[in-house]
Order: C-alpha cells, then structure tokens, then sequence
C-alpha cells in the first residue's frame, strides 16, 4: 500500500495559504474518504428492547399532548452516530410514535418518504392522499415523499407504530423540509389493498394501458404477508431463507426510491445467516424470540424489539424456538445503493 504524505510534512506557510483561500490538500486525508478494502463505519451494531421504550412512550403521553408535538415520537438514535444525528444506520431514521383515543396527529408532507409498522392497538388509521388507511398490528403503511399524512385514533389505548425514513440521506442534501396542511377529506371506499390489489397477480386493467399512480398501494396488511411467508416456507429449501420483498404492484419494483422493505420468516429452530450486503438495514422483530449476532456481537430479541444492522456487516439469525416461526420486518437501503450504482453482495 502507498505510504501517503501527511499535513505535517508541508510547509506551515503552504498550509496557511490554502486554508486562507478555502482549499485543502487530499493526500493526508485521503485513506479516510477512501479507506482501503473495507468503509469506515461508525454505526453500531445495537438493539432497542420494545419494553424500554414503551414505557417512556407513554410517560411522553402524559407529558406532552399533540398539539404540542405534532408527531410524538421516540428517536431510535445509533450512539455510534451521535444520539443527536437521530440515526439509526447512517441513512436510515427509526422513531417509534405514539397516538391516544381521539388524538389527530395534524396533516402535512414533508420531502423524506416514511413507512408506518404497527407494532400494538386498534383503532388507528392514516390519512394519505385522502385515502383512509386501517392501521392493524403489523400492517405496513406507506407515506413517500411530498404526499399529504396525517394519522388519527378511533379506537381505545394506545396505538404504536415503527417509523422507518430515509431522512438522514435528504438532510444530507440539505432538502429536508415540511409542509403543514387543513385536514384531509377522506373518500367515501375502502382502502385499495381491499379493492384493486387483493390478490397477487391481477392488477387494475388500467394499469396495462399506461395509466399508473407513482404509488397505488399504499397498505400492506400483515396478515396477507404472513400467510404468504408461511406458504412460502412450506416450498423453500431448509438451506434458503424465507423472505418476500415489499413492492410496487403495478412494477415489480421497490415501494420507495431509497428504502427497500422486506419480512422474513425464520422457521422454528432456524439458522439463517443471510450473504453479506454493502447496504444498511433495520431489523424488526414482530413475533418470536431471535438471537441476532452482527459483526461478532450477539443481540437477543423479543417481539416489537429493534435492531441496526450497519453496512457490510455479517449477520447470523437464530430463532430460539424449536416449536414456534419467529417474524421479522426489515428496511435496508439497498434501493439507493443500486441507484447509485455501488450495491454489492459477498460471498
């Protein structure tokens, strides 16, 4: 490997120079933007236990009402980004956000996209783009960028859910930014993953003939999902990993130009250790005891906890039970990584 020239084998005079005239000189600097083999990562390999935060949720309730909130929410923040940076993994946000009975969290959009995973309580539902979304246990909802939002409560306790955004790849390009708005007046029919994609398969005539929305679906119920894993698992090799990918139903593609969600079934007793991947990824346990070991650090899970999978990372998943599945919901910011061109698998 080339021995690089360092600052301090420059002349003083020369250094001062180019400071003076906002310049700096790449040599000395140049192993840390690009680092040799592998990046430099600062996220950490870490789990946030559902009990932990729940209870703090809920005191943040009684401490704090909507109006003075807008959206209350617990930032899952990485210590290895700086608890301040609110980041998960490096391009990923994670909160977990909590509405009351007869609570509106107010409408507005905003330049990063989001997903909602419910994680407990009935009664919620979203508002997007007019379309009323039902908010069930595991149900993932969609809120891309710039589309109208706002959520409310029904129902009786509290309504939890997991927000997932790619808010730290806008920030960085200094394009984050919100909207507020008057409340939405909501269509008078179900929502469309009741109506035009019930099925996998069949899509809106229409769809054939060019006419398509940049995101028609916008809820995916769980239950759908977890049937499909289940069906999935009865075919799929004991040396292949369950998992079925979130996408556009009009496309094929990814839900989201950044973020790339998935759920995986880990069948009772299983080992699944998943091929390296240069991207990021949040994981989430929806039911079932999980023993997740990241780059040598081994994280035990229970229902709703979440873990941060940093990039390039290895990962070995163990579900604990011989007798019971155990159900995980992932975002990775895969998408992006293809986008631009550097998405990488290992062997």
């Amino acid at each position: 490997m080339t021995t690089l020239g360092t600052l301090d084998e420059l002349p003083r005079e020369y250094v001062e120079g180019l400071t003076a005239h906002n310049l700096v000189p790449l040599w000395p600097s140049l192993r840390r933007a690009l680092p040799q083999g592998t990046p430099h990562r600062r996220t950490k390999p870490i789990i946030w236990h559902y009990s932990d935060v729940r209870t703090r949720l809920l005191q943040a309730g009684d401490l704090t009402p909507i109006e003075k909130a807008e959206r209350r929410v617990l930032v899952l923040a990485n210590p290895g980004l700086g608890l301040e940076n609110m980041q998960a993994t490096a391009s990923i946000y994670i909160g977990l956000q909590l509405i009351l009975p007869r609570e509106t969290a107010p409408n507005h959009r905003h330049t990063p996209s989001a997903v909602r995973f419910v994680v407990e309580g009935d009664g919620g539902f979203t508002i997007v783009d007019g379309e009323k979304l039902p908010m069930e246990r595991g149900d993932l909802i969609l809120t891309p960028a710039l589309l109208w939002h706002e959520h409310c409560h029904e129902g009786s306790g509290p309504v939890i859910w997991l927000d997932v955004l790619d808010l730290p790849t806008v920030l960085a390009q200094e394009a984050s930014y919100a909207l507020e708005g008057a409340p939405q007046k909501i269509r008078n029919q179900p929502d469309q993953s009741q109506t035009h994609y019930r099925r996998a398969g069949l899509v809106p005539y229409q769809a054939l003939q060019g006419i398509r929305a940049a995101y028609p679906l916008l809820r995916y119920p769980w239950k759908e999902v977890r049937e499909a894993l289940q069906s999935m698992a009865s075919v799929t090799d004991r040396a292949e990993m369950v998992q079925l990918a979130y996408v556009n139903p009009q496309t094929g593609l990814e839900c989201l130009p950044v973020l790339g969600i998935s759920a995986i079934m880990l069948r009772p007793g299983e080992i699944a250790q998943p091929r390296r991947r240069s991207s990021s990824a949040v994981l989430h346990v929806v039911d079932g005891e999980v023993d997740a070991e990241i780059d040598a650090v081994t994280l035990s899970a229970t229902a709703s906890d979440t873990l941060a999978v940093p990039t390039h990372a290895m990962v070995k998943l163990t579900n604990k039970s011989s007798k019971k599945a155990a159900f995980l919901f992932q975002v990775d910011d895969a998408p992006m990584q293809r986008k631009l061109g550097f998405f990488e698998i290992f062997d």
